[in-house]
């Protein structure tokens, strides 16, 4: 078994390396995208027993190299960009979140007597992980004081039933295409198609990982410097004033930050907010142990899969009512499910290029607002219950 920290930092940043080569060489891959592939990766190591269930390094990950991330991926969001993703995929989004809320208030009632005072705690933190991805899982579970036992077993099931919603929305246009509105791509887009690019090189051109950026020493030693400063006031807010928690903090003061004339543009901030959250995802796996779900009993399993469960049903009704296409209800359900890079692996493997940005864009915006829903609905059940 690997148990030396410097061999474990090593073979996280080897299986996030391998993720992004994977999903970048192979087209057949970058359809399950490098996120589900770093979680596959980080499972098979620890299910085999290749690593340990607890490390130090686990505890930074989780900790500081999380936390920044989440600052350098805010101050990539661009709340202005939502003007670029349209008044479809805005609603369609809006309808995702609501049915994850809504399935977190259906399987709270359903299992509360079984999970007594943590309901609300796995409502939140399920809340968070469906409103913009797994980056607000960790958040809203830190925040309301998940255990560990409970955490590692609610992290499996997240894992193992985020990756079966992308399955579903993959296959789901198959069969359900014919009762929505056509997807159709705008004239413009259409054109752009025309010119004769490969489409391999079309899809490297669309996608944030691979596009290429301009970085400078100066430009990543100020990213640097400011993610850690956002981190370092984040907490010494949360600490003076205890009743909004320190995520609350970072989120705002970043996204304050990142609208400043001073990092409106900020390249490489996406960049590096991706992959130190790609070690995060390789962690997630690691912690996504079948016996660990087992341990908390595999209701936690279903808790989460009556979310997810709901969250579909509502997603899909709701868009059929109000004429969406079956393209911006899928995307957008896994904007919110997975974040933008599940939403891009959908938009790109069904071909769906002009839904590539918008998804991308209400992915972001996950990130930004699944933390608020998250602490507000476990704070609200809390209370109601």
């Amino acid at each position: 078994m690997i148990d030396s920290p410097l061999a474990l930092a090593t073979v996280i940043a080897a299986s996030t390396a391998l993720a992004f080569w994977l999903d970048y060489r192979f087209p057949a891959l970058g359809k399950l995208g490098a996120s589900m592939m770093a979680i596959i990766f980080g499972a098979v190591l620890s299910n085999l027993n290749i690593v340990p269930v607890s490390s130090v390094v686990y505890d930074v990950v989780l900790g500081p190299v999380t936390s920044l991330s989440i600052a350098w991926l805010l101050l990539s969001v661009d709340l202005r960009d939502l003007a670029k993703a349209g008044a479809r995929m805005i609603g369609a989004f809006g309808v995702a979140v609501t049915g994850t809320v809504l399935g977190a208030c259906v399987a709270t009632v359903v299992y509360r007597s079984h999970f007594g005072d943590d309901a609300w705690r796995i409502a939140g933190a399920l809340t968070g992980t469906y409103s913009g991805g797994s980056v607000n899982f960790v958040s809203v579970g830190r925040e309301v004081g998940l255990t560990g036992s409970l955490f590692a077993g609610l992290n499996a099931a997240d894992a193992v039933v985020t990756g079966l919603w992308l399955g579903a929305t993959l296959i789901l246009p198959i069969g359900l295409a014919r009762f929505y509105r056509p997807v159709e791509a705008p004239a413009a887009t259409e054109a752009e198609s025309s010119t004769g690019a490969p489409a391999d090189d079309e899809r490297h051109r669309n996608h944030p990982y691979f596009a290429r950026e301009g970085l400078s020493a100066v430009g990543i030693a100020a990213l640097f410097a400011t993610g850690l400063i956002l981190v370092f006031v984040s907490q010494w807010l949360g600490t003076r004033f205890p009743q909004v928690p320190s995520i609350l903090w970072l989120t705002t003061l970043a996204l304050a930050v990142g609208h400043s004339p001073l990092y409106r543009d900020a390249p490489g901030a996406m960049q590096l907010g991706s992959v130190g959250l790609h070690f995060f995802f390789v962690l997630i796996g690691i912690l996504s142990r079948v016996s660990e779900i087992a341990a908390v009993g595999f209701e936690v399993f279903y808790f989460t899969l009556i979310v997810v469960g709901v969250h579909g049903v509502v997603v899909l009704g709701i868009g059929k009512l109000l004429r969406f296409d079956i393209g911006s209800v899928l995307v957008a359900s896994q904007a919110s499910v997975g974040g933008p890079t599940s939403a891009l692996a959908v938009a790109i493997s069904r071909e769906w290029k002009h839904l590539v940005l918008p998804g991308v864009v209400v992915g972001l915006l996950g990130y930004a607002v699944g933390t608020y829903l998250g602490l507000g609905v476990a704070y609200l059940l809390r209370i109601s219950l």
